[in-house]
């Protein structure tokens, strides 16, 4: 897991209780023992559940949604003083920077909100393939071959804060992958081209779709010896430069999973994040955000039947709550996110308890300098229309 700029506090006033016995209980124990904490602690406590994690976690959770939505949300309350993110630590970073924008503190009279992450090594593989050395390192080799200050890097959401604040510091923005086509457009009105990172498809997936062509996006290799594995002229005819990274649940789907359904299941719709390779989303019947994706399913009629290409807990999920549509899965092998799922009721119960008991564990907070211009770049992102 990357640690750029995150801090794990342990702020005790009393000991904090061992992890280790909360392992040994059953799920009907720790459930009670979770919301008994709930109903102790009130609205002064707010538990986020991302889409991806598990029911009986999501079950717990005040407030479901991805993660900037829930972070957004989160940070409106007035009466929270802890935030329990059921998700990554990018997440919770989010959630920091936006609970504890300045104005918020001013409005609390200096108190900060808490954000806590059950378990510290709930990471995002995505994430972790963009470090903050590695992206500064490139943008000094690509300076050697192009104007940079035409350059317009752009994070996707999916990113550490140090990633946010390297775009917040160099005119950058970031996206989601409900607004990147929208985001992409704004870098193209103030610059020659756009720095991608870190989830090539997503970035590939949505200038495709601007008409940019993909001889026109070069990958950028961290860990190519020399300009990411491309030539200077690659560089020189580029419009978006996509960095070397995807999401390891997304990467999973193929186009012969695709063709397999389409085959088994006559009539049957396929409708997948933009996360997935090109093969994948070129033969989609709709493509779109998680936020996309579920109201697709909501606003369907009665039998229509769907392939979907996500996390499978969510795709799951869908099709308990949808029984009058016939839901699949879209690949064969099991894909899911598999940091995410460290978020546990065991984890939850543990870090409910100790905040109970006066002990602070797994604390995420953003130095604030990183918050600041992390903060440059996400209101850049809100002004985009």
């Amino acid at each position: 897991m990357s640690t750029d700029n995150l801090v794990a506090l342990s702020a005790n006033p009393k000991a904090v209780h061992d992890l280790a016995p909360y392992k040994t209980l059953d799920a009907e124990e720790l459930s009670a023992r979770i919301e008994a904490v709930r109903q102790q602690l009130g609205d002064s406590l707010l538990i986020l559940g991302h889409h991806y994690q598990q029911d009986e976690v999501i079950a717990h959770s005040d407030l479901r949604g991805d993660s900037y939505k829930l972070s957004q949300m989160a940070a409106e309350s007035e009466k929270c003083q802890t935030i329990v993110f059921c998700g990554v630590h990018f997440m919770a970073e989010t959630a920091d920077m936006l609970a504890n924008r300045p104005e918020k503190i001013a409005e609390r009279d200096g108190r900060r909100v808490s954000v806590l992450l059950p378990d510290m090594a709930a990471g995002c593989s995505m994430a972790d393939m963009a470090a903050i050395q590695q992206v500064e390192a490139a943008w000094d080799d690509m300076s050697e071959v192009i104007d940079t200050d035409q350059v317009i890097p752009v994070t996707y959401i999916n990113s550490a804060a140090s990633l946010k604040a390297f775009c917040g510091r160099h005119g950058g923005i970031v996206c989601t992958s409900s607004n990147a086509k929208a985001v992409i457009e704004w870098a193209f009105e103030r610059g020659q081209r756009v720095f991608f990172f870190p989830d090539q498809h997503l970035g590939r997936n949505t200038a495709l779709e601007m008409g940019i062509e993909e001889s026109q996006m070069p990958v950028w290799d961290p860990f190519a010896l020399e300009l990411g594995g491309n030539s200077e002229e690659q560089l020189q005819s580029s419009r978006v430069i996509l960095w070397k990274g995807h999401c390891s649940v997304h990467q999973m789907f193929r186009a012969e999973h695709v063709d397999s359904f389409r085959k088994q299941h006559p009539g049957i719709k396929i409708l997948v994040h933009p996360e997935c390779p090109r093969e994948v989303n070129d033969l989609a019947d709709v493509s779109g955000s998680t936020g996309k994706i579920i109201e697709t399913v909501q606003s369907s009629p009665a039998g229509t039947k769907w392939a979907i290409g996500t996390e499978l807990h969510l795709v799951n999920r869908l099709k308990a709550e949808h029984p009058e549509q016939e839901i699949h899965f879209l690949s064969p092998v099991v894909c899911m996110c598999a940091t995410m799922y460290r978020i546990d009721l065991p984890h939850l119960c543990w870090t409910l308890e100790n905040l109970r008991d006066g002990a602070i564990v797994n604390q995420i907070e953003v130095d604030q300098e990183t918050a600041e211009w992390s903060r440059v770049a996400l209101e850049r992102m809100l002004a985009v229309r």
